[in-house]
Parts: structure tokens; C-alpha cells; sequence
């Protein structure tokens, strides 16, 4: 093997194991390579409260709240974890909108202690959107799963009634999480209190499990040597596929986020108009 060949090889070997680290170029190949079908990365229902604060101009504030995954673990540097990726990606899609996402992960948290402190750490911010990550220190913690569901019932409805929309996140699609029993119960729980309660569900397993089955072997990897935590180009990919589903979905239900309103439509064109920051003003929920 020729010098060159040689340095060519341990590139990419390094690119697999610690991808992203800041390179443009290796940054916009990961997001390339990273796209899942819309039927896996679709948002139901309607996020109407967001898509109307858009409609009308108003700045939108977002809150990541779960575990490491959305703390960041794993990245190589705090700008790369997937809130603040995702409030890049949000801006770059919606030109003319104020869009703040804040990140309230905590490694090694599950249900129990998220719960504690959704009002302190969540609505106290007055979200618009609340993103929670939630299931996996679960998953790895015990087998039955009969407390997490009474938890996560009782904060989906807490965060519900605050009037802010809400996604759920599933797990990640890693070695660890798959050798877990409670895995498939996780999962089919998250499904299924999504869908009762009538707020949002991002299939982040079934779209990291695409991804898995549809990249190349050069790919970079999106979870890291520890089997469990995502890299940079997992958080990344992560983030613009949401960005592109939560997009996605305020534009398709703008009209029924803002019914017979001037406004509506400017999700689509958000760019056309001047920036929502002088529009906005403190809400009191």
C-alpha cells in the first residue's frame, strides 16, 4: 500500500469514528447521505399553535427537553448537539422568523426526573413547541415499563394544557438500546400515548434504523464507539430531518392553524417577509 493510499485509508477510518469535526465539506456529505422517506420523518397531527405564531409573525421559542441525546453526549463540541443544529436548521428554512431552541437535556435522566421538572425547565419558558426526548435510560434501566407510562401520560397532559404543541421522540436506533427486552414496548408505549393524546411523534428509531440500512459503508457513523450515544453527523442528520418534518408539517396545516386569516401562508414564505422581532410581544401563558 502506497503512502498516500495508506493516509487516504486512515482519513476515512477517523471520519467514521469522529465525523463532522467541523469541516464544511464532511458536514454537508453527512446531511446528503442521511434523508428518510417523508412516511418515516411525517409529524401528525397539526402543531397548530406554532404554524399560527408563524402565520402571524410572532417569534417562536422551542424547548429539547430529555436525556443525553439531547444534551449533546457525544458530540465534539456543544454547538453540535441537536437543539442548537436544529435552530440552525429551523432559520435556514424560515428566513423571517425569530426561532429560539432551547436545550434542556440531562444526561442520564428518564421519565421520573424530566417529569420533576417540566414546569421549572420547560414551562417556565412559555414554549411554543415542546420537543421531548424520552424512553431510553428507561429501556436500559428496567423491564417493566408500567411507571414510565403513568409518567409520561401525566406530562404530556401538563404540557398540553399549557397551550404549547408537543412532539414525543423515540429512541435512538443503537446496539445497546437493541439488546434491551423493553425496547419494543418502548417504542410501541411512545406510539401509542402520541396518538391518544393528539400530539406529535418523530420516529427518530425507524429513521436512524433507515438510515443504518441505507448508507454506505462509508458513511459516517451516527452512533459512537460506546454503542449508545450519537455523533456529530447523528445529531446533525437528526436535526435536519426534524427541521424538515416540523417545516413540513406547519405548512401543510397552516390553514387550519390560522382559518380565513390575511396571514396564512407565510410558513411557505416566511423569507418574503420582514423578521418577526419587532412584532413580537410577552405572552402570559
Amino acid at each position: 500500500m502506497t503512502r498516500l493510499a495508506a493516509l487516504r485509508r486512515a482519513i476515512i477510518g477517523l471520519a467514521v469514528v469522529i465525523p463532522l469535526g467541523g469541516a464544511i465539506a464532511a458536514e454537508n456529505d453527512s446531511a446528503s447521505a442521511c434523508t428518510a422517506p417523508p412516511a418515516l420523518t411525517r409529524i401528525e397531527p397539526a402543531l397548530a399553535h406554532a404554524a399560527a405564531r408563524i402565520d402571524q409573525a410572532k417569534a417562536l421559542t422551542i424547548v429539547a427537553v430529555g436525556s443525553s441525546s439531547t444534551q449533546g453526549v457525544g458530540a465534539t463540541d456543544p454547538s453540535l448537539n441537536y437543539p442548537s443544529r436544529l435552530e440552525t436548521a429551523l432559520k435556514q428554512r424560515l428566513p423571517g422568523v425569530a426561532i429560539r431552541v432551547i436545550n434542556r437535556g440531562k444526561g442520564g435522566e428518564d421519565a421520573e426526573e424530566e417529569f420533576a421538572r417540566l414546569q421549572r425547565d420547560v414551562l417556565a419558558e412559555h414554549p411554543d413547541l415542546v420537543i421531548w426526548q424520552v424512553g431510553t435510560n428507561a429501556v436500559l434501566r428496567r423491564d417493566d415499563l408500567e411507571s414510565d407510562e403513568v409518567l409520561l401520560r401525566r406530562g404530556v397532559a401538563l404540557l398540553k394544557a399549557s397551550g404549547a404543541d408537543v412532539v414525543l421522540m423515540d429512541l435512538q436506533y443503537a446496539p445497546r438500546i437493541l439488546e434491551r427486552r423493553a425496547t419494543a414496548a418502548m417504542e410501541q408505549l411512545i406510539a401509542e400515548i402520541a396518538q391518544h393524546a393528539g400530539v406529535g411523534l418523530f420516529r427518530r428509531f425507524a429513521v436512524m434504523q433507515h438510515w443504518r440500512a441505507a448508507q454506505p459503508p462509508e458513511s459516517p457513523a451516527m452512533i459512537g464507539r460506546d454503542g449508545l450515544h450519537m455523533t456529530d453527523a447523528g445529531y446533525t442528520c437528526l436535526a435536519t430531518e426534524l427541521a424538515k418534518a416540523l417545516v413540513a408539517n406547519w405548512e401543510s396545516h397552516r390553514h387550519t392553524a390560522q382559518p380565513g386569516g390575511e396571514a396564512a401562508g407565510k410558513v411557505a414564505n416566511s423569507g418574503s417577509g420582514r423578521s418577526s422581532a419587532d412584532n413580537e410581544k410577552p405572552r402570559g401563558r
